[in-house]
């Protein structure tokens, strides 16, 4: 006992010690600052900063999916096969759900959200700032969720805390806001590579979807971050992969026209999906008002489909990895179906049903108040969609004798291409996880021809749709990208004299005019809220008449301004259009309640704007 308390007062002593060398955290990452501006580049730092956010986002990933296994473990293995009542699946996503809404309520104390919507969100508004809270909240809520049987995904919450990790990273440093999105991105690969271990598609995946830049600036980092993602994925979890399956059937250039039938399937499936997961949201978002209201619909709803339907259960990849390796019968040998399934053609009936109800029942975990994502549901309607039609095209025509399992894959890659609208993604993903390239031509062909035809019904994604109706899309457009890339604070001007609402004309002339180089004076009230503004053009009509000071008063002189900015609703892309449409050279700005903040000139903003530029082609020669 001694001995042991001597070491604890050794670990405190070195712990005191180590407080009075370095002081506090934000002391030593202060200090930390300054010794980098000294003696490190900015390359070097992104580089380093890129293999450690890559070290986190791979932990992440693989915390995320074995405490999902965990919860999937205990859950059947405890749970069902110690009692031996199947009835439980019943019950159990509603008991998820209603723990992951504990948890959100009582713990984290904030909406969880979606992953990927509130990164492209955080990207478009947000200066790619994601609240630290993002960096644990869907650790906690999504295994919940999917371990208890909800029918989602954990690839978007993975992908959501891989780039919260990035966003808080490079604030820790106080990095810049293109660099903080660049080691968000590093962190999203990162978490992708160790969930499916498929590096390349994580990389692909960013640049897609995120919309970041395709230079030598960020594709070396993304390169590190989603390496070092593998790599941890690799040291705590082995050679076990998520899709369990290496590609063995060779393709044949006369199935093509099959392929081609495919895409459209998959593409129609897509359309759909997309527009349930939008009405299905609206049902429960607008009608369904009480949470607990829409905890007791939707848990009950989605376990009566788990009841009937097994495969729905949670994530899928089971299931997946099952009509992969072409055991369907048993996936589709349903308690009630008995027998059924020795009718080939009701198999492919069963299989359809499925595919419908899947998407049902993703919507409906998301409608209850679960939390994960759509990318393995989209996978699991792909493979599903591609072994029903396969089959259906062997019973009409055998002589085709089509792979089911070449179906099944390049049926998830048109599925993932339809409803994510990432078709490279989507090749890339199916041809690393088979291990070998050997569909590439039908993974190309079906994920184009579904990305066109579904983009054609559906301008959107399931991540994408909500943001579009609000502007709030991150897009290819340089020019946005350049604005997003300003800061609203940087441009406001504070040099503007303010005249109270109720001065006179000779107080406007005596402590404004004679005091102030603008033409122009923000007129405010007591409370500082911007009432209007005065200008000097009008000014000069009157002010050389001394008669009038005492009779003119502000109220008499102001005029209201051609717009106003807001420092909580407007964005930068709003403030370049508020200048075109005006034509105006200072427009005010207001914070919150509409209190004056100063003014924004155009002539700054074009020079901040300038100054964009230079430093984006400065990045582009980084390495």
């Amino acid at each position: 006992m001694a001995r042991k308390r001597s070491l604890w007062q050794r670990a405190k002593l070195r712990a005191a010690y180590l407080r009075r060398i370095l002081g506090s955290p934000r002391e030593a990452f202060r200090r930390f600052g300054v010794w980098r501006y000294r003696n490190m580049s900015l390359r070097r730092l992104i580089l380093l900063s890129a293999v450690l956010v890559g070290l986190l986002g791979g932990i992440s990933s693989v915390i995320l999916k074995n405490l999902t296994h965990l919860i999937q473990h205990f859950v059947e293995n405890t749970l069902v096969e110690q009692m031996g009542f199947n009835g439980f699946y019943f019950a159990f996503p509603i008991v998820g759900i209603t723990l992951t809404l504990l948890v959100i309520r009582y713990v984290i104390r904030r909406e969880v959200g979606h992953g990927i919507p509130n990164v492209l969100y955080s990207i478009s508004r947000g200066k790619s700032l994601l609240p630290f809270r993002s960096t644990y909240a869907s650790l906690i809520t999504a295994p919940l969720t999917i371990g208890f049987g909800g029918s989602v995904g954990l690839e978007g919450p993975a992908v959501g805390t891989g780039a919260a990790v990035g966003s808080n990273f490079a604030r820790l440093l106080n990095l810049d806001a293109k660099t903080r999105s660049l080691l968000l991105g590093c962190g999203t690969a990162a978490a992708l590579s160790a969930i499916f271990k498929v590096p390349i598609t994580g990389i692909i995946f960013v640049i897609e979807v995120f919309a970041l830049d395709l230079t030598m600036a960020s594709l070396i980092p993304l390169i590190l971050a989603s390496a070092t993602g593998i790599l941890v994925s690799y040291v705590f979890m082995g050679q076990s992969l998520t899709l369990d399956f290496r590609q063995d059937a060779s393709f044949h250039p006369g199935n093509i026209l099959y392929y081609v039938l495919l895409a459209l399937f998959t593409s129609l499936a897509s359309i759909h999906f997309t527009r349930i997961y939008s009405r299905v949201g609206k049902f429960f978002e607008n009608r369904l008002h009480s949470r607990l209201t829409r905890l007791l619909l939707g848990g009950l709803g989605l376990g009566c489909l788990i009841y009937l339907m097994p495969p729905l259960y949670g994530d899928g990849y089971a299931t997946m990895n099952s009509l992969l390796a072409g055991d369907f019968a048993s996936v589709i040998d349903f308690s009630w179906a008995h027998g059924w399934t020795d009718n080939p053609w009701m198999a492919v009936v069963l299989l359809v049903v499925l595919l419908y109800l899947k998407m049902v029942a993703t919507t409906v975990t998301f409608g209850a108040g679960g939390v994960g994502g759509t990318f393995a549901p989209t996978l699991f309607m792909g493979a599903v969609a591609g072994l029903a039609f396969a089959q259906a095209v062997n019973l009409v025509h055998p002589e085709a004798d089509l792979s089911l399992s070449n179906f099944s894959l390049v049926g998830m890659a048109g599925m993932m291409a339809g409803v994510m609208q990432s078709p490279l993604s989507a090749v890339f993903l199916i041809a690393e996880t088979t291990g070998g390239y050997v569909l590439i031509a039908p993974l190309m062909i079906v994920s184009a021809l579904s990305f066109v035809i579904t983009k054609f019904y559906t301008p959107y994604s399931v991540y994408t749709e909500e943001l579009a109706k609000k502007g709030d899309l991150p897009g290819r457009d340089k020019d946005k990208a350049i604005l997003r890339e300003m800061e609203l604070d940087e441009l406001i001007e504070t040099d503007f004299v303010k005249i109270p609402v109720d001065a006179t004309l000779g107080e406007v002339v005596q402590n404004a005019v004679a005091r102030s180089s603008r033409n122009i004076f923000p007129v405010v009230s007591p409370h500082n809220h911007l009432v209007g503004i005065v200008l000097l053009d009008d000014l000069r009509q009157v002010m050389f008449d001394p008669s009038l000071y005492a009779k003119l008063r502000v109220s008499d002189l102001m005029i209201q301004p051609p717009a106003v900015i807001d420092t909580q609703t407007d964005t930068m892309e709003t403030i370049a259009q508020k200048f075109q449409k005006t034509g105006a050279w200072n427009l005010p700005v207001v914070g919150y309640h509409n209190r004056y903040a100063g003014f924004i000139s155009r002539g700054r903003m074009l020079s901040a704007y300038r100054q964009k530029v230079v430093e984006m082609s400065r990045d582009a020669e980084l390495f």
